[in-house]
């Protein structure tokens, strides 16, 4: 059975966000998502108006690759760095908030549970879909290539 592992992980975070958007009721950005940035280094807030199923997305990949994650190791991972004009460029965490709240959402539809002291996991339900849609990824991918 393919994986996440075996996709490329744009293509991956593409599909499954279009999913998220379309069949996942749970999922839906919040009022404040059109104008928040994600994080203090940020300068602008993101240009793609979906940026919040595609943050689902990604952070349901990270969640397979890595296990057992928590916000606060999420928050360096989705950080960068801090332009300070002249000065020397330091690195920033990303905000909480857009990290927080869209794996509370992940939770309430299932796709992910809390681990005491371990951070975030996903639950068979969420291997399962990231498994099915890179398996559906893999199938369209060998079709373009036969008919080639």
């Amino acid at each position: 059975m393919p994986t996440p592992l075996d996709v490329p992980s744009d293509v991956l975070i593409d599909r499954l966000s279009r999913f998220l958007k379309e069949n996942v009721g749970e999922v839906a950005p919040p009022t404040w998502a059109l104008t928040a940035k994600t994080g203090s280094q940020r300068e602008r807030p993101p240009a793609n108006p979906d940026w919040w199923y595609v943050r689902c997305a990604s952070l349901l990949r990270k969640l397979y690759i890595h296990g057992p994650v928590g916000i606060a190791r999420l928050r360096v991972e989705y950080g960068g760095r801090l332009r300070r004009g002249t000065h020397i460029e330091h690195a920033r965490a990303s905000g909480g908030s857009a990290i927080r709240e869209p794996l509370q959402q992940l939770q309430k539809a299932g796709f992910i549970a809390v681990e005491a002291k371990e951070g975030r996991k996903l639950t068979a339900e969420g291997i399962s879909l990231l498994n099915r849609v890179a398996s559906e990824i893999l199938k369209d991918a060998k079709k373009a290539e036969g008919q080639q």
